[in-house]
């Protein structure tokens, strides 16, 4: 079940080397179908089977900040072409309608699909999730960036110098827990707004 994701950098004019950067990192880290590519001026786009990869690199951009995100899931005829630019379908019709609503809400992303009701459901969580990921504090991060990387809430209160207690309440605060339940909801979500 393909996804089709577009990013847009929202002042891509201003600063055109951030797209670059996203490019190799996505391109260097995501398992993707069709390998994302710059499709546009300031926007990327790529094509992924995984809803929970979706997920990923959603909240990886909405951390970034300063990106639209559409997400279009649903079918794409095969066979894929060898560029995203050319990729064909309800999929991709989606992402386009998505990444242009992305940009009249406050979170800046958006989800559509061929499912509408379980795509609502999809942009809901995900919003959710975008939320909670935009006021994570820094110390919030710090740890959870440890344990997310398999580290013992020990092993992390190690690596920061404090304490068990301290890495306890920075993920207490950054809603660790609750991001760790939302997440694959999100992804079942995505999976049905494809069909």
């Amino acid at each position: 079940m393909p996804f089709v994701l577009i990013a847009d950098q929202r002042d891509g004019r201003q600063d055109p080397d951030r797209l670059a950067g996203v490019l190799r990192r996505l391109n260097a880290g995501v398992p993707a179908v069709l390998p994302f590519e710059r499709t546009a001026e300031a926007e990327v786009q790529g094509v992924l089977t995984d809803p929970a990869v979706v997920v990923d690199v959603v909240l990886d951009l909405v951390r970034d900040s300063g990106w639209r995100i559409g997400v279009g899931a649903g079918p794409v005829p095969g066979p894929l072409p060898e560029s995203v630019r050319g990729v064909p379908g309800p999929a991709a019709r989606s992402a386009r309608r998505a990444v242009v609503a992305a940009g009249r809400r406050s979170t800046r992303l958006a989800v559509r699909g061929a499912v509408p009701p379980d795509a609502a459901d999809a942009q809901a969580v995900v919003t959710a999730l975008a939320v909670l990921v935009q006021r994570r504090s820094g110390p919030a991060w710090e740890a959870v960036e440890l344990v997310a990387g398999g580290r013992s809430q020990a092993a992390a209160a190690a690596a920061l110098g404090i304490s068990r207690q301290a890495v306890g309440q920075r993920l207490a605060a950054g809603l660790w827990e609750l991001e760790q339940e939302l997440r694959p909801t999100a992804a079942r979500s995505l999976a049905r707004a494809a069909g």
